[in-house]
């Protein structure tokens, strides 16, 4: 049994209404739990536009929760793209195979060269970012890991889906997360956004994280892309498929991103509505289901925002973040998976954090825990 035989249990479209239903009598037995025990239900109530005006309430709790819990840290992050060639035909993504772009794939030296102009800016983990490509599969992965490795206390990818095996190898290299978004829980909607290529498959990426649990891999991300459903139900699905993976992979940490569709090469798409105000209720709802679950805020927000919701339950935020490959190295021809808002340098990220009280956390995992050596330290130009 995986997550698939869960997910199949409950219909899209009737959690939909049902979320709808809710009234504030159920979103203030939710907030009288104090973050304690929330249920499915209660998650539902706090997702709910039932709960629009307790979200200064909401925000409160979430913010004393996280600090109790992770203190006024916030771990800073940044992506490095490997390559753009995918095999995918999505409607919402610049790197689908119908866009006639350059295609780009990092070779050994412009690796090495990307990582350290990363390592540079202070980060000492690195998220590896590819499009879905058989040819850039678990042996471009691997030799990536292994020239980046001695750079980098930890390694982290969101890459395309990969057999148990390959996970369980690329973690002898130094991978500490992964993060698998499935973009869309709805069954209606999925097939309407992927309509060629390895991704088409729903239930083998519905599979992912249960075959990354089985590897023993020490993270694991979920997420939705909100714009493609209704996102109260997209919300409440990635908080079952969250319930489910604490269940039967405990050992293993969680994080929850809560992407916005951005602009992007190709042509536009129907969004469904979720503005900033939503995605902080979504944020707070998560927050006060899960006191130990990780919650990223990325550069698709604007600056602005991001000055206002970092105190709101995140915990991770991406800084000075390049969505091509070789994009930090050097000004490449690849064209960008899709347009950032947030431009700041890491270094104007960390400082606003200590402005605020906030410390700055440049890692995820030490090299040591593995038995590994410590990474060479590569001086800033």
């Amino acid at each position: 049994m995986t997550f698939v035989d869960t997910w199949k249990q409950h219909d899209f479209a009737a959690v939909s209404d049902s979320i709808a239903t809710r009234t504030a009598d159920d979103v203030r037995r939710a907030l009288a739990k104090q973050g304690r025990g929330l249920n499915l239900d209660d998650l539902a109530a706090l997702l709910s536009p039932a709960a629009a005006p307790f979200l200064e309430e909401m925000a409160a709790l979430s913010h004393r929760l996280t600090v109790a819990r992770f203190g006024r840290t916030m771990q800073l992050y940044a992506p490095m793209y490997l390559t753009n060639v995918c095999a995918n035909i999505c409607s919402y993504c610049g790197f689908s195979a119908q866009n006639r772009i350059p295609r780009k794939a990092l070779d050994d030296a412009e690796i090495l060269a990307d990582g350290k102009a990363v390592a540079a800016y202070g980060f000492d983990h690195l998220l590896l970012v590819t499009g879905e490509s058989s040819r850039y599969g678990f042996d471009y992965l691997q030799n990536a890991f292994r020239l980046l490795r001695p750079y980098f206390s930890s390694l982290s990818m969101e890459v395309q889906p990969l057999e148990e095996a390959e996970y369980a190898a690329l973690t002898a290299e130094g991978l500490s997360a992964v993060l698998v978004y499935q973009e869309t829980y709805d069954p209606a909607a999925y097939p309407k956004h992927h309509l060629k290529g390895p991704k088409a498959d729903m239930a083998y990426r519905l599979d992912t994280p249960d075959r990354l649990g089985r590897a023993g891999v020490k993270k694991i991300g979920l997420g939705a892309l909100y714009g493609l459903s209704d996102w109260r139900a997209e919300s409440w699905f990635l908080g079952l498929h969250l319930q489910y993976m604490e269940k039967h992979y405990w050992r293993t940490r969680y994080s929850l991103s809560f992407p916005r569709l951005r602009p992007h090469e190709g042509n536009e798409i129907p969004v469904t509505p979720f503005n900033e105000r939503e995605l902080v209720q979504a944020a707070c709802a998560f927050r006060l289901f899960s006191q130990e679950i990780e919650l990223s805020l990325s550069t698709r927000e604007s600056p602005h925002f991001r000055n206002h919701a970092y105190q709101l339950g995140f915990t991770s935020m991406s800084a000075g973040s390049r969505t091509n490959p070789g994009g930090y190295a050097s000004e490449t021809e690849s064209l960008e998976q899709f347009a950032i808002n947030d431009d700041r340098p890491p270094a104007e990220v960390a400082a606003f954090l200590k402005s605020v009280g906030y410390e700055p956390v440049w890692k995820d995992w030490d090299a040591s825990y593995d038995g590994a050596t410590a990474p060479v330290v590569v001086a800033a130009n």
